[in-house]
């Protein structure tokens, strides 16, 4: 019986591979690399990736198992997606199979062989044409062409910043330049793919409308954690086989098998999202770039506000900066921003006297207003004033936020859920009072303030049941809603015709954060919000978008960049602060974090690590607590290291985690390079 040695990674902390014994059975083909395969491993069955054969094996013959079975159905996974894999797994120092495995949908690995017989030819069944002919293509601006044909006309690796004002057409940008590739590829007898990936999940029904609308005759999917498992695998298994000419996704879809990619698009790609924060800590837009490189094809990055990374390539002519400085639809201009002083103007009930008489005015006119709060809940604490107990949450170093309408004290981090006391746990008065305001509460007193309007709620707790997000936006879109409140999830890629105002509350606090990103961050949460206003022109009789900020400090110079539009300027000055400074994008850093049951223990392995290896051009900081320090009653603690070379910084970080695997602790740690919180 003819026989072979697999040598195959696995989803595990061990950075090695490991060998298994193929049997033929029958006139089974020899299995091939990229190729999945069900393996024992312990008392488990599991799914593994095939990624060599051997003839012999140091393994003794009485410790080799077996192989049970391979997918020697679903075509290999192609060696430039093995190589994207090697490639994070290399710069993000994690072992191969922690990776390539997880990207994979589940289904995939746990299937039957028959239920997975039964998914290929569903997925066969279904048009997988291109008749190469989008509908409704809309005149474009000349900015736009020209994007466009940068887009379409580009030859080998092209980074390409589409940078352009809130409502300025980016995505009509895409869709044409997307048309064209696929054309072209379509007259010279290729397949092509285009991969679309989008910052969040309540993006994409939108999106994947209009792109559906656009290209009736091609197969579009979505790849993104909020499908269910079934629909994720043949979405993923259509990329995988060539059927999926268009694939939309969030950060999970940049490891996709797409075989025949010609172009990527990153858009908003300065948001935060795209960096994934539990497992594997990588960033889809960096990603992107590499596997761009690494296919020679264009990538676009598109944003009206880059990241400073994304804007320091493009100053320095690594990236080619594509403009759009006009909004697409005739008569749309930028809103107006002005600053509301709340030391001159104090707020009831959270509004100023201002803002209230802007939001009567849209109501009297039929128009829409947004009122932004990046504060779900109540209110952010619950307070008695007679003793001064507030409502801290006893698994986290985080107060407890109160959700009036659930009757509960629930921590955002934790999730743990309480009843709202009756009485000071402390003192037993009975006079608790809310601290702040969040969502609900502004909620709360916007339909005393107008009883008549249509006033809609999106945050995180109003969209928790699926669909349940879409639906909303589908009714502020269809004119239902006077004034929607919501959090950073109503702040970027919605197009809502009939707004013409928006209210932003409570942003001063960023000012002050220890983060040194948060500035960056602040400003274009601000831009991005300020954009959803007057995108389809001033109506004859209509109000001018405007936006407005309530602010006790509206001198600060941020504002001012928000109230001038002025990117440009902003980014230039924080791009010499960050100079001068020594911070990203001028230095590169990873952190390593460690938890455990008491502090001290994390602590002193952070200690350990920093003096176990010698470290000439790297600096390695003292290890302190996180600044969120116990979550869900674990102690947390970090430990930043930095350097101004990037090779330099992943020469040591090898060694480094050799040395580190090696170490026997209580604690559980874990590296993120490039990290965006500190």
């Amino acid at each position: 019986m003819e026989q072979r040695i697999l040598q195959i990674v696995l989803d595990t902390p061990l950075d090695r591979t490991f060998d298994y014994r193929w049997r033929r059975q029958g006139d089974e083909a020899l299995p091939q690399i990229g190729q999945l395969a069900i393996v024992p491993f312990g008392r488990r069955e599991v799914a593994g990736l095939i990624i060599g054969l051997a003839e012999q094996t140091e393994v003794p013959d009485g410790k080799l198992k077996d192989v049970l079975a391979v997918r020697s159905q679903l075509a290999p996974l192609p060696p430039q997606w093995l190589a994207l894999c090697g490639f994070a797994a290399d710069y993000y120092q994690r072992p191969l199979g922690e990776v390539a495995l997880p990207g994979l949908p589940k289904n995939l690995r746990t299937l039957t062989t028959t239920a997975l017989d039964r998914a290929l030819k569903k997925l066969a069944k279904l048009d997988a044409g291109h008749d190469g002919n989008p509908v409704n293509t809309p005149q474009l601006k000349p900015e736009q062409q020209e994007a466009v044909d940068a887009i379409a006309d580009a030859r080998g690796f092209a980074p390409l910043l589409l940078y352009g004002v809130t409502g300025s057409g980016k995505t009509e940008v895409y869709l044409q330049a997307a048309a064209r590739i696929l054309a072209q590829h379509e007259a010279a007898g290729e397949v092509a793919q285009v991969l679309v990936l989008v910052p969040e999940i309540n993006l994409t029904p939108q999106l994947e409308s209009n792109i559906r609308a656009r290209f009736p005759g091609v197969h579009v999917v979505s790849l993104h954690s909020g499908l269910a498992e079934g629909e994720r695998t043949l979405s993923w298994l259509a990329a995988h086989q060539g059927q999926a000419r268009i694939v939309l996704g969030t950060r999970l879809a940049i490891l996709s098998s797409l075989p025949h990619l010609k172009l990527i698009v990153i858009d908003e790609e300065h948001d935060p999202s795209y960096k994934q924060q539990e497992g594997l800590r990588y960033s889809a837009r960096d990603l992107a770039v590499w596997r761009a490189h690494q296919l020679a094809i264009p990538v676009v990055l598109g944003s009206a506000t880059p990241s400073l990374e994304t804007w320091q390539h493009a100053q320095a002519g690594r990236y080619r900066k594509l403009q759009l400085r006009e909004r697409a639809v005739r008569d749309a201009v930028l809103p107006k921003v002005k600053m509301i002083d709340m030391e001159r103007d104090r707020p009831n009930d959270g509004l100023t006297s201002t803002l209230v008489a802007a939001l009567k005015l849209r109501l009297e006119r039929g128009e829409q207003s947004l009122l932004f709060l990046n504060r779900r809940g109540y209110a952010p604490v619950l307070n008695c004033d007679a003793c001064g107990w507030i409502s801290n949450c006893m698994r986290c170093t985080s107060f407890m936020v109160l959700h009036k309408p659930e009757r509960r004290l629930r921590c955002h981090h934790c999730s743990l859920e309480l009843y709202i006391p009756k009485a000071c746990p402390t003192c037993g008065n009975v006079d608790l009072q809310p601290l702040g305001r969040g969502t609900q509460r502004v909620e709360e007193g916007l339909q005393a303030m107008f009883p008549e309007a249509r006033i809609l709620r999106i945050d995180a707790d109003s969209t928790r049941l699926k669909g349940s997000a879409q639906n909303a936006f589908d009714s502020v879109h269809r004119g239902e809603v006077d004034i929607l409140i919501g959090t950073q999830m109503v702040a970027k890629g919605h197009d809502f015709k009939r707004l013409t105002l928006v209210g932003v509350m409570n942003p001063d606090t960023a000012l002050f954060s220890h983060d040194y990103r948060a500035s960056e961050r602040l400003f274009a949460q601000l831009m991005q919000v300020a954009g959803r206003a007057g995108r389809a022109g001033q109506k004859e009789g209509g109000s001018p978008s405007e936006v407005l900020i309530q602010s006790r400090y509206p001198h600060h110079p941020l504002y001012g960049a928000v109230a001038a539009h002025d990117y440009d300027g902003f980014a230039t000055q924080l791009l010499e602060e960050r100079q001068q400074a020594a911070l990203p994008p001028f230095l590169y850093q990873a952190l390593l974090r460690a938890e455990a049951a008491e502090l001290d223990v994390a602590l002193a392995f952070l200690q350990d690590a920093a003096t176990c290896l010698e470290h000439p051009g790297i600096t390695i900081n003292d290890p302190i607590p996180m600044t969120m320090t116990r979550v869900a009653n674990v102690e947390r603690a970090q430990l930043l290291i930095e350097c101004p070379s990037r090779p330099a910084l992943q020469a040591f970080l090898r060694d480094w985690m050799e040395v580190l695997r090696q170490t026997k602790t209580r604690a559980k740690w874990s590296l993120e390079v490039d990290p965006v919180d500190i």
